[in-house]
């Protein structure tokens, strides 16, 4: 990604998935300076979803990864400024915001968080030894590594159907694990799910440890009624047990539920003046690509309209 220009900008956004995109297209083509920080691929969690359905505009749908570059190729078209680097703190210096990186200081009157989420982790034996080694937290990432295998899929949620249906392509058996008796995803997707042979389910579960040699082999699971536990053998182990919002850098600075979801108002005004919060990463109803937008939108305009008042 390239960089450059002074370090001093009139907004600087941190996180470039489609919140921050879009938020950088607003405030380019508002002919704002603005620097997206991005720690990761431009497009955030998007670019590993397989087929894209619900965002307008796209009756056949659209992959993750080609909305993300038509979203980056837009927003780059009106001027805006990208670097890869990993934000650490957020301050307040003489009336001014100081974003830190491992790299440098880089200052601006306003500031947009939108780092959005990261995939939850179990915390259970194994979990930490196994990534990259059988465990994995995104299908259209490592799919392709399990052909013709019998894998697992942990979660009951729209990302574990649609990523376990996107599994059935190169495994001979995915078995979708979920602690209740009843899945929380869109009714069209357990649809899909239960009407794929290849796809088969293990309800009132939970997975207690993941087991192997240089690789997965197999995994403990208990279930939640009676109590009892079974080894069950799989090669790979795919989570999708929640996600958790990237806002540790952030906490104490500006007010967060309990959950660390930032609290804004219906402009996405933080309790900060001049920092505003967008996408995934703020407290709100429905996170999804199209709501992440709106909130850059509304928060790229927002910050516009605040620097107009100071000057």
């Amino acid at each position: 990604m390239e960089g450059g220009g002074p370090k001093t900008y009139d907004l600087i956004i941190i996180g470039g998935g489609p919140a921050g995109l879009t938020a950088g297209l607003y405030a380019s083509r508002a002919r704002l300076s603005t620097l997206l920080i991005e720690s990761g691929l431009l497009g955030g969690t998007m670019t590993t979803t397989e087929l894209i359905e619900n965002y307008p505009g796209f009756p056949q749908g659209i992959t993750g990864a080609d909305l993300s570059q038509l979203m980056e190729d837009q927003a780059r078209r009106f001027g805006l400024t990208v670097i890869n680097e990993e934000v650490s703190k957020v301050s307040t210096e003489e009336n001014k915001r100081v974003v830190r990186t491992s790299e440098s200081n880089y200052y601006s009157e306003a500031l947009i968080i939108s780092t959005g989420t990261e995939y939850r982790r179990l915390e259970i034996p194994g979990e930490e030894t196994y990534i990259g080694k059988g465990v994995s937290f995104c299908a259209t990432c490592d799919g392709a590594f399990f052909k013709d295998s019998r894998i697992v899929v942990v979660g009951g949620g729209d990302s574990a159907l649609t990523e376990g249906l996107f599994l059935t392509k190169f495994a001979k058996e995915v078995t979708i694990i979920h602690r209740r008796d009843a899945l929380r995803a869109t009714r069209i997707y357990q649809e899909r799910a239960f009407a794929n042979p290849k796809i088969k389910f293990l309800w009132n579960s939970l997975v207690e440890e993941i087991k192997g040699g240089k690789t997965v082999q197999s995994i403990v699971v208990r279930d939640v009624k009676t109590n009892e536990t079974k080894e069950v053998e799989t090669e790979g182990v795919f989570l999708f047990v929640g996600v958790s919002p990237k806002t540790q850098f952030v906490r104490g600075f500006v007010k967060m539920d309990e959950g660390g979801h930032i609290l804004t108002n219906e402009n996405c005004e933080t309790s900060v003046e001049g920092i505003f919060a967008a996408g995934d990463c703020r407290q709100k109803l429905l996170r999804q690509i199209v709501t992440a937008v709106g909130d850059g939108a509304t928060a790229a305009f927002g910050a516009e309209r605040y620097l107009e008042k100071r000057r």
